[in-house]
Order: structure tokens, then sequence, then C-alpha cells
């Protein structure tokens, strides 16, 4: 008769390769195989935080940031390929986001300074003098508008300047001043509120073919007295 200590000794689990792949190999830890409900935790931590840097870039991408392949020049920043077939899926989301229409390419091209030469935010309550010459161009305007590129409220009824209407020098330069309060010569009313920033917009112009694009000249933004 077997003793009970003998009877009480663990058995080795008998294993067949025939059917023992139809369960859990005993030897193999229980931890390896466990679904608890807390193991579902990081992965819900891991899917919120996906989501929240996925929305969130997009988000400062449309709304922080201006659209690729940008024309610089001193101070001012064009964008030729907007409003065209080869604009990149980001440009063309920002501006549909912003109500913006770009210049067709054969339209022309508009070029926005938010700096001035020294690279200082533009404010409205300073005085700017904006000089010297612009790109070959049929016709082209300077406005002001604020940081959300809408038009200003001033005191004159207007916000813009035209190239038809300018007094210039004998070189084709000229110097306009940029300012709250009205001023001799060629003046550029501004606004009081809500950031300023500058629109060059050249229409009939040979930069859209590629002509100059290069390098082309701009004027200068000089900043005067701030209130």
């Amino acid at each position: 008769m077997p003793s009970l200590a003998l009877l009480k000794q663990p058995q080795e689990p008998f294993y067949d390769p025939e059917t023992s792949w139809q369960k859990p190999w005993p030897r193999v830890s229980r931890l390896l195989y466990r679904t608890s409900l807390f193991s579902f935790g990081p992965f819900v931590l891991f899917l919120l935080v996906t989501i929240v840097f996925g929305v969130g870039s997009a988000y400062m991408a449309l709304t922080k940031s201006s659209p690729f392949e940008a024309l610089q020049s001193g101070v001012w920043v064009a964008h030729p390929k907007a409003g065209t077939d080869a604009a990149d899926p980001y440009s063309a989301a920002i501006f549909a986001r912003t109500l913006r229409i770009p210049l067709g390419s054969g339209e022309g091209l508009a070029f926005y300074a938010v700096v001035d030469d020294r690279g200082r935010l533009l404010n409205p309550s300073c005085t700017y003098t904006i000089a010297g010459k612009t790109p070959p161009a049929r016709v082209w305007t300077l406005t002001a508008v604020n940081q959300q590129l809408e038009l200003l409220a001033t005191d004159a009824g207007r916000s813009y300047l035209n190239s038809e209407n300018l007094l210039r020098d004998k070189d084709g330069s000229f110097e306009i001043t940029a300012s709250q309060d009205a001023r001799p010569g060629n003046w550029l009313p501004t606004g009081s509120a809500g950031g300023l920033v500058f629109a060059l917009r050249l229409y009939d112009t040979p930069l859209t073919t590629g002509a100059g694009i290069a390098g082309p000249q701009m004027p200068s933004i000089r900043r005067g007295d701030c209130q």
C-alpha cells in the first residue's frame, strides 16, 4: 500500500505533442496570458495622447503657421503657389479656414509684412516710413490690415494706397508715411487696434511667371515715433 507522502507528491504534467497545443502550457506564467480590466488602461492612455497630439498639431499648423514654400525678400513674404494646383494641402486648408481668396497665378502676387526692418512687430500706434521701389507691375496697392488680415477702420475712411495716385521721385522711388494721424505727401492711414500688417498686392506682374522671383526689389519699412 503506497504511503501518504507518496500520494501527496506533485504529478508531472503530461505533454502530448498532438493535443497539448489546444490548452496553455502549464509551465507558462499566468501573467503572460491574463486579460484583466486594468491592462486596458495603457492602451486607452496611448490612444488619448495620440488624439490630443494629432489634433493639436493640426490645429497649430492651421492657425499659427503660414503656408509653405514662401518667397521672402527683406521683411516681405509672399506665397506664389497659393491658389494654384501646386499648392500644398496645408496651405489650401489655411486659406479655407481664414476665408481668404489668394490671387490667382494670372492675376498677381501678394506680399505681407508683419515686422519692420529691425525685426520688431508692427505696432498700429507707431509711425512707419515705407520707402523704395516695388517689382514691376501694371498696378499695385498697399493696404493696412490687422493680424487677421481684415481691413482697419480709420478716421480717413480708407486704409490703402495705389500706385496710380502716388508721388514719386525722378528715379521712380517713393516714400509713404503710415500713421494714424494725417501726414503730407503719400499717407497710408492705419487703425488703432487689432495689430498691424502691411499688404502689398502686385497685379499683372512678371513675378507670377517666375521672372525675377529669386530676388525681387521690395521697399523698406522704418519705424518712427510711437504714441
